[in-house]
């Protein structure tokens, strides 16, 4: 193998199918990539000291736990108290802010430590084979990348309605709504920081044996979708927000319209082979006609303030346009649920 990128098959791991259904989804991901353990003192104990290779091995082995857990967790949609999110994500993610430092130290103590290390991955919607690569780059991007996607799940988990015991029914919390804001932010930024940080240093021919999972496309469509839904939660808040104006949600709705847009630009990048990859797309077009329905309709209730005929016409017309986008994005929300892995709407979101 090398240090190039290559498949194989391991006869340790237990195989699994893809699962058929996910459960209640409001964050789409594409299933989480895992790591399998590596041997870190027999590719590196005669060029580190001892005590930094057993550290590296460590904390390594703890993510490899951890994702293993949270994959099989994320499989079982019917364990809705455990599923996407929880002290399991929050402690994965710990776990992996722990290693990344140290795992660093590959790439910038000593350019011969990079390539010692065959490091290997699976994602979770297919593991029979699994990608392997002796580049810590490639550690480190699918680090960056396992944290994003451990922070859609914690996002998922927030957004899932929850009984209060107050009579009110299931509901979203405000302070659930309002903590998402900075989880779609952090993992915003973990997918920039691979885009513009960490895939400039791998060379060309490794980049095009990367999985699909970690092209630039995909990561990128991945980190706009954060911002993305950030917004959206933005925009959710000044909703209810009383003293929030017509102007206020407008432009924030129009900043999803322009982030959903980027996304769709980069949804073509990737190959439609699979479930998964369907369900993305479908993800991306519930998404950009839910956010276009949501711009027509304030800027018709700003134009409705106007008081010439023409603006009274121009705004009967965009909310007539968000009537029409709000159907199309019902359309595409029922279809993305009945994509295989099948998913569940949250009706109380």
């Amino acid at each position: 193998m090398g240090c190039g990128a290559s498949k194989w098959k391991d006869p340790g791991v237990v195989r699994r199918g893809r699962p058929r259904s996910v459960g209640e989804v409001v964050v789409f991901l594409p299933g989480l990539r895992v790591p399998r353990t590596v041997d870190f003192p027999q590719s590196l104990g005669d060029h580190l000291d001892t005590s930094t290779v057993e550290r590296l091995s460590a904390l390594r082995a703890t993510v490899v736990t951890m994702a293993m857990q949270e994959s099989a967790m994320a499989l079982k949609p019917r364990r809705r108290t455990t599923r996407h999110g929880g002290s399991g994500t929050a402690n994965l993610l710990q776990a992996l802010e722990e290693y990344l430092p140290v795992l660093l130290g590959l790439v910038k103590e000593s350019s011969d430590l990079r390539n010692k290390v065959q490091f290997v991955w699976a994602n979770q919607e297919d593991d029979s084979e699994e990608t392997s690569m002796a580049d810590a780059w490639y550690e480190v991007l699918s680090v960056l990348h396992l944290m994003a996607m451990v922070c859609f799940l914690q996002a998922n988990s927030l957004l899932l309605p929850r009984s209060y015991g107050d009579g009110q029914g299931p509901r979203v919390s405000e302070e659930s709504r309002r903590a998402t804001v900075d989880v779609f932010l952090k993992a915003a930024g973990y997918l920039d920081c691979a885009v513009n940080q960490v895939l400039p240093q791998i060379p060309p021919e490794k980049r095009r044996a990367l999985p699909v999972d970690l092209v630039e496309g995909n990561l990128k469509a991945l980190s706009l979708q954060g911002l993305g839904q950030g917004v959206d939660m933005q925009l959710g808040l000044a909703i209810d927000n009383p003293k929030a104006t017509l102007a206020v949600k407008r432009r924030l709705a129009c900043e999803m319209v322009k982030y959903w847009q980027q996304i769709k630009d980069s949804i073509p990048e990737l190959p439609l082979s699979d479930g998964w990859a369907k369900k993305h797309t479908l993800f991306v077009k519930w998404k950009y006609a839910e956010a276009k329905a949501a711009a027509y309709y304030f800027h018709g209730l700003i134009l409705d303030e106007g008081n010439t005929e023409k603006s009274q016409e121009m705004a009967i017309s965009s909310l007539q346009a968000s009537e029409e986008f709000l159907k199309e994005s019902k359309r595409a929300s029922k279809a993305f649920h009945s994509t295989p892995p099948t998913s569940r709407s949250v009706d109380n979101f």
